[in-house]
């Protein structure tokens, strides 16, 4: 199970666990909420945004959180109600499904569509995925 925590607003960085690996930004963020970010989570490897953010974010900001061995993921949390929870989860079904077609010898983009289609998971998110798994 891959837990994905999700931020809506940049007041609740500070309140963030020092040891989120993942991170949905469900807001705009800003160069210095970015910074604040990776202050408080020493441990972070991918940071998830939606589409209409991900196609306007500043190179340079992209570049410094490469920089920082932090992957910028283009996607959305569908479905997903922070009321109920601040962590999206992607079920262990979904990771073995992946395993099972990468094992069948399935390239990548293929693995991508269709696990986006049928989890509703970014085809980005679904590549870092596989690739973590590599």
């Amino acid at each position: 199970m891959i837990k994905i925590r999700v931020v809506s607003s940049k007041e609740e960085i500070g309140e963030l666990n020092r040891n989120e690996h993942m991170i949905h930004l469900a807001f705009r963020a800003s160069n210095t909420d970015i910074f604040k970010l990776l202050q408080s989570c020493p441990r972070l490897r991918a940071i998830q945004v939606p589409s209409s953010y991900y196609k306007t974010m500043s190179h340079a900001g992209q570049m410094f959180l490469e920089m920082q061995g932090v992957e910028i993921i283009e996607g959305d949390v569908w479905g997903h109600r922070k009321d109920i929870d601040e962590y999206y989860t992607v079920e262990d079904r979904v990771i073995e499904r992946i395993n099972d077609l990468q094992s069948d010898g399935i390239n990548v983009d293929e693995i991508a569509g269709m696990i986006s289609r049928e989890s509703k998971l970014s085809p980005s998110m679904v590549k870092y995925m596989v690739k973590q798994a590599a």
